[in-house]
C-alpha cells in the first residue's frame, strides 16, 4: 500500500504536470510523462472547450493553474498537518466511496477525489456530463504517475453499486434525488449555495475591480462566485461599473449573451427596476443567488445587522468576500476563486468524514 509520503508525491506530480496547459516546462522528472500524455493533454483542454461552451480556454487555463499551484508540495504539506496519521494510514479494508461529481466548473469534482485517494480509500467516480474530458484524463494521469492507484480508482459507466459511502454535489433538485437513493450510506451531500461581498464604501478602484474576478470568473457559475453585494445607503453603483469595465469580454461567451438577454428582457417585461451596462445587470434585491449576468445588491447602514443577517443564511452560503480586518471569515477582494485544499466546500471536512468511515 502507498505510504502518505508517496501519495502526496504523486500529486505533486500531477500538479506539475497539469502546469504545462500552455507549454512544457523544464522538468527532466516530466520528461517520461510528457512524451506519452502532453499532446493528449493539449488535445483534451481542447476538446473540453468545444464539448461544453461554459468551459471556455481563459478559464480552463486558470482552473488547471490554481490545481498546478494547489497540488504543490509546500501546499500538500499544509493540508496535512493539521491531522493525526491515523487520518492517513493505509487501510487494510479500504473503503469504496462513490463520488458524484458537478460539472459547474472545471475540475470542481477533483477536490474529492483526491481527499479519498489520500485517505486510503477508493473511488468509485460518476463524472459529470458536462466535464467529461478533464476528469477522466486526471484519472488516467494519476495511474501512470502512480500505478497503484488503479486499484483506487473506477469510473462508474451505469449504475452506481458497491460502495460505502457517498460524496455528491448537484443542485437543490438534485440532492433530494441524492437524499432519497444515497440517505442511508454515510454521505456528503452537497446543494446550492452562493457567495456575498460585503462593501463598506472606501474600496479602492483596484479592490472593486478584483471583485470583478469575484464575480465574473467561470461566468458566476460557481457556488464561490458572488451574486449578491452589501453595499453602504450612499454607495455610488457606478464605481461597479466602472470597475467592471475590463470584464466586458464575457460577452462574447454565447451561452453567457444569452443569459444577459434573457434576463434583460424579463425584467424589462415584469417592470423590474435595474441599471445595465451592456454585459451585466445590478438590481436591487435581498435574495443571496442571483442568475447569470446579474448581480443582487441590498444597501445598508449598519454592518453590525448585515453580519447578523447573514448568520440566518449559514446554510446558503459559500464564502463572503470583504476585508478581513473588519470580517474574520471573509476573503479577500479576487481570491474566491482561489481556494485553499483545507477550504471544504460547505464547511463540511471531508478528511474527518473520510477518516470516520
Amino acid at each position: 500500500m502507498l505510504s502518505l509520503e508517496q501519495r502526496i508525491a504523486a500529486f505533486e506530480k500531477l500538479g506539475r504536470f497539469l502546469s504545462q496547459y500552455k507549454e512544457a516546462r523544464a522538468d527532466e522528472d516530466l520528461q517520461k510523462l510528457n512524451k506519452f500524455f502532453l499532446k493528449e493533454y493539449h488535445t483534451v483542454i481542447k476538446d473540453a472547450e468545444l464539448f461544453n461552451h461554459w468551459f471556455s480556454e481563459e478559464n480552463l487555463h486558470f482552473a488547471l493553474e490554481q490545481w498546478s499551484l494547489a497540488l504543490s508540495e509546500e501546499q500538500l504539506q499544509a493540508w496535512v498537518i493539521d491531522y493525526d496519521e491515523a487520518y492517513f494510514s493505509p487501510r487494510d479494508e479500504a473503503k469504496t466511496v462513490a463520488i458524484i461529481m458537478a460539472g459547474n466548473i472545471p475540475l470542481v469534482g477533483l477536490h474529492d477525489l483526491i481527499s479519498v485517494l489520500l485517505a486510503g480509500h477508493k473511488a468509485l467516480i460518476k463524472p459529470s456530463s458536462d466535464d467529461a474530458k478533464l476528469i477522466p484524463f486526471v484519472l488516467q494521469m494519476l495511474v501512470a504517475i502512480e500505478k497503484d492507484f488503479a486499484h483506487s480508482l473506477s469510473i462508474a459507466e451505469n449504475k452506481m453499486e458497491n460502495f460505502d459511502a457517498v460524496i455528491a454535489t448537484g443542485s437543490n433538485n438534485s440532492s433530494r434525488y441524492f437524499d432519497h437513493y444515497f440517505g442511508k450510506y454515510p454521505h456528503i451531500i452537497r446543494r446550492n449555495r452562493s457567495s456575498v461581498a460585503i462593501l463598506e464604501g472606501d474600496e479602492s478602484d483596484e479592490e472593486l475591480q478584483a471583485l470583478g474576478e469575484d464575480i465574473f470568473r467561470y461566468f458566476g457559475l460557481g457556488c464561490r462566485n458572488v451574486s449578491k453585494a452589501y453595499v453602504p445607503k450612499d454607495f455610488d453603483i457606478q464605481r461597479l461599473f466602472k470597475a467592471f469595465f475590463p470584464f466586458e469580454a464575457v460577452a462574447n461567451n454565447n451561452k453567457y449573451g444569452n443569459n444577459y438577454d434573457y434576463n434583460r428582457a424579463i425584467y424589462l417585461m415584469e417592470h423590474i427596476d435595474f441599471l445595465e451596462n451592456g454585459f451585466f445587470i445590478i438590481k436591487e434585491d435581498k435574495a443571496l443567488h442571483a442568475p447569470v449576468s446579474v448581480l443582487n445588491i441590498e444597501r445598508y447602514e449598519d454592518i453590525e445587522l448585515v453580519k447578523k443577517d447573514l448568520d440566518q443564511y449559514s446554510d446558503d452560503l459559500q464564502c463572503i468576500v470583504g476585508k478581513s480586518e473588519n470580517l474574520d471569515t471573509a476573503v479577500p477582494f479576487g481570491e474566491s476563486q482561489k481556494p485553499k485544499l483545507w477550504d471544504y466546500a460547505d464547511n463540511v471536512d471531508t478528511l474527518e468524514f473520510l477518516h470516520r468511515l
